[in-house]
């Protein structure tokens, strides 16, 4: 990956938000299937984290939403993806990593939420997040809410 950028709404440009809302429905919309209203109101209110490739495309994508945005009471990362073409290059470890390391620079050490595709449990287990509760359907997908403790491992 070329560059990672971690952005509020604000500083999106129309670009960047055209870039990111296309790559989030060719994801979640078209390739997994789900018919349901991405745009759901919360991307004014976090932080968008671009992962950018050579070509400065965005390949790599996930939204850090404030406590009590999907949550009351943990800060949250969602709408993690890669696109199809650039999987299996460590991309979205690299969102990842950086969505943590975001959240710990403005925040400090704060638990994180988020609600994990269940096939991916155990990527998510590997950057500290422990499943909670019981595997639920979400948009006709499995999932599992999980919680990074505030706790450095």
């Amino acid at each position: 990956m070329y560059h990672i950028a971690c952005l509020a709404f604000g500083d999106l440009n129309i670009y960047q938000l055209y870039q990111l809302m296309r790559l989030r429905q060719e994801v979640f919309v078209v390739e997994q299937e789900c018919a349901y209203l991405d745009a759901d109101g919360h991307d004014t209110k976090g932080w968008h984290v671009l992962g950018y490739d050579d070509s400065s495309s965005i390949v790599a994508y996930a939204r850090i939403l404030p406590s009590g945005t999907s949550y009351d009471d943990f800060l949250s990362i969602g709408r993690v993806l890669t696109q199809e073409n650039a999987r299996g290059n460590g991309y979205a470890r690299l969102i990842m990593k950086k969505s943590i390391e975001f959240i710990e620079e403005q925040f400090g050490m704060q638990p994180i939420k988020l609600s994990a595709q269940s096939y991916l449990i155990e990527f998510y287990k590997t950057l500290g997040f422990q499943p909670i509760g019981t595997e639920y359907l979400e948009d006709g997908i499995p999932h599992m809410a999980m919680i990074r403790d505030s706790q450095p491992k």
